[in-house]
């Protein structure tokens, strides 16, 4: 039996409504951005974050297992 995870309407609009549960496991909040994008046949979302998700600067950010880290907080982990 294929497992289809949680199934949810689309309304007449093109909306449908994140589980609770997902959003609280992603750390998603009500006014946070969701990125969407399409790879083959799937739809993929996911949190959007623009900043370090370490100190939160916006500026010499660098994606890191696919989460955005600032040069600074680099330099500071390699210190340790």
């Amino acid at each position: 039996m294929k497992n289809i995870g949680i199934v949810r309407d689309i309304d007449k609009l093109g909306r449908f409504v994140i589980p609770v549960e997902l959003r609280n496991k992603l750390d998603i909040e009500n006014g946070d951005s969701i990125e969407i994008f399409a790879e083959q046949d799937r739809i993929i979302l996911r949190k959007y974050e623009q900043n370090c998700v370490f100190c939160k600067d916006e500026k010499f950010l660098v994606e890191y297992l696919g989460k955005p880290v600032c040069k600074n907080c680099i330099d500071d982990i390699k210190k340790l």
